[in-house]
């Protein structure tokens, strides 16, 4: 993958990365000269800007912060004690084209109300357009907002329930194991329904999806509300689990289909702000629920976000997926003609091969993206992850099933109080760690020398696992460990609340750098590789929330989290170094069997 760099640090780069010239312009630029002014610096930019314009008009798909560096005919002719003022004064220009870049505007083609794709689409205030890339900043921070508040739902609907388990349990005359089991199965809902809905979503859109998921979430949750035994709730879980899981197979898309490269790192970061932050709040918000009103108060809040994310979808999300080339009939008269010659026998085999193919794409193509399992660096990067994912679900149980007995008694409310630390280490992890990582993988990228045809540093997957995975890796078992302990011998409240903290920060570290990773490896398919992984890390979380209980029972929490934390650790050692150590030969064996997908 390769990425344009920040254009304020050019100077600091190697002298030797390889220029690059415009071939849209088939000529060479003249840099400016030591004595042009910063008016010539601006009439460089504008005279850029209109040639790049120009050049959009005849390709819509080429990018409008593809800026490459132009070859001065006075550097090339300077002699090498020059080298360094002609250095800045290419800076000093390419901070001019940038700023350009960044603040010319451009119409929007919007697309006719009538014309418009999606479910209630002429609803939507916020219209469609050919070229998503071009609404204004306004607008895509919006559009961003919406599907982050969207993308919440899930794990909301996890985390909401953990403090009412205790009441719900007795309330429907259950046990603890079985009130477990509907979290862990509305966990497996979440990690096999994205498969679906992220085909889906490639052949009718992203609207669609949203809007038809949501309308069966809020329904659901309203059947999860009104459940007089555990076997109605739990069915209605799973499915309320499945239809909130769309936003987390469909969200990175439509991020990627409305920023441009060089902004998507913080869009995409806050876009994962609600699937951070949920856990965080919703701990909380179903501990005073269910304390003040009981167990089904969390399941009406969950009818009542859903109600708003949907409105909220119907009216503020257009249509982003990039538009198909249609292909006329008229185009293609022979076979038109063909069509009409057939007879009843031969049409009714093609309305066969059609339905059978039909049925293939729905029920079978979905569950290809697992195939992807067989690479490598794919097995290796998803499994790392999720045997972290499962740690996390084994300590949120416990918080549950701990807190509330002695030598802590805490009430409901508190209960949820105590998700806080690790919520926090979440979102702090999420703020800082991605910036570390772009570091590491640009420190990795300049000390190889690895610059493309147009001077653009080239990144490599595995470059994301280097000492912040190594340090990660032995962080947050050490995490669990301080937090198992301490919660084993009843040690004061805020002791294992650090090492939850510390376990979630270091977790988080993991999560991001193994999601991005395999968005690189799986480039032309990047939800594909977001899906595998979320399948098999809600796979382990299930399994995580079925043993937990019965297994703490049986051997108190602090070998439990020993156990859990060692595997983890050496696991993830093996894993990291076994990456490091063949990643290139394995990305280059992936490529070519992935060339054709």
């Amino acid at each position: 993958m390769s990425s344009t760099p920040d254009p304020e640090k050019t100077e600091g780069l190697p002298t030797s990365s390889p220029p690059s010239i415009r071939s849209s312009s088939d000529s060479i630029t003249s840099a400016p000269s030591e004595d042009q002014d910063t008016s010539s610096e601006k009439k460089t930019a504008r005279s850029l800007v209109q040639e790049e314009e120009e050049d959009q008009e005849d390709n819509s798909e080429l990018h409008h912060d593809a800026l490459v560096p132009t070859v001065s005919i006075n550097t090339a002719a300077q002699p090498t004690g020059d080298t360094n003022a002609a250095a800045g004064q290419e800076a000093a220009a390419g901070r001019s084209r940038s700023r350009a870049s960044t603040t010319r505007s451009r119409a929007l083609t919007i697309v006719p109300r009538s014309q418009r794709r999606g479910v209630l689409a002429r609803l939507a205030l916020v219209p469609e357009v050919e070229r998503p890339y071009e609404y204004k900043n306004s607008t895509k921070w919006g559009i961003t907002l919406t599907i982050a508040l969207a993308t919440a739902a899930a794990p909301l609907g996890s985390s909401i329930f953990y403090p009412a388990l205790p009441e719900m349990t007795k309330s429907l005359h259950t046990t603890e194991d079985i009130a477990n089991l509907s979290v862990a199965l509305y966990m497996i809902s979440m990690s096999i329904f994205p498969l679906w809905w992220s085909s889906f979503s490639e052949q009718f859109g992203r609207r669609s999806i949203y809007i038809i998921s949501f309308a069966l979430f809020l329904v659901f949750a309203v059947l999860s509300a009104v459940s007089t035994n555990v076997a109605m709730l739990i069915v209605f879980r799973i499915l309320t689990g499945g239809a909130s899981a769309s936003v987390q197979a469909v969200g990175a898309g439509t991020i990627a289909d409305i920023w441009e490269s060089r902004e998507r790192g913080r869009a995409m970061s806050t876009f994962y702000l609600g699937p951070l932050l949920a856990p965080l709040i919703a701990p909380i918000v179903g501990g005073a629920l269910a304390q003040g009103f009981g167990w089904k108060a969390t399941m009406w809040f969950l009818a009542i976000y859903g109600l708003a994310i949907l409105l909220l979808l119907v009216f503020c999300l257009p249509e982003t997926l990039a538009r198909r080339p249609k292909i006329e009939e008229e185009e293609n008269p022979a076979l038109e003609s063909s069509i009409r010659r057939m007879t009843t026998a031969e049409s009714a085999k093609v309305r066969t091969r059609n339905l059978a193919a039909s049925a293939k794409r729905i029920f079978i193509d979905p569950l290809s993206v697992l195939l992807f399992l067989r690479f490598p660096p794919v097995f290796i990067t998803v499994f790392t992850a999720a045997i972290a994912f499962g740690a996390l679900f084994i300590s949120n149980i416990s918080i549950q099933q701990k807190f509330s007995q002695p030598p802590y008694n805490f009430s409901e409310i508190i209960i949820g109080l105590m998700y806080i630390p690790a919520g926090l280490g979440y979102f702090v992890a999420s703020i800082l760690g991605g910036r570390w990582i772009d570091k590491i993988m640009a420190r990795q990228a300049i000390k190889a020398n690895r610059y493309d045809e147009n001077g653009k540093l080239v990144y490599l997957p595995e470059d994301r696992f280097r000492e912040n995975m190594w340090l990660a890796n032995t962080m947050y078992p050490i995490g669990l460990l301080i937090y198992g302990w301490t919660l084993n011998y009843g040690v004061i409240f805020i002791v294992p609340a650090i090492g939850s903290f510390i376990f979630g920060a270091a977790s988080m570290l993991v999560f991001s750098a193994a999601t991005t990773m395999l968005t690189e490896f799986v480039r032309k398919k990047s939800s594909a590789g977001v899906a595998v992984n979320n399948f098999v890390r809600n796979i382990l979380s299930c399994v995580g929330v079925i043993v937990a209980a019965p297994w703490i029972n049986a051997v108190g929490v602090g070998w439990v989290f020993t156990t859990v934390a060692l595997f983890c650790m050496l696991a993830g050692f093996i894993g990291i170094w076994t990456l490091r150590r063949n990643a290139a030969r394995w990305r280059k064996q992936m490529d070519e069997a992935l060339k054709d997908y």
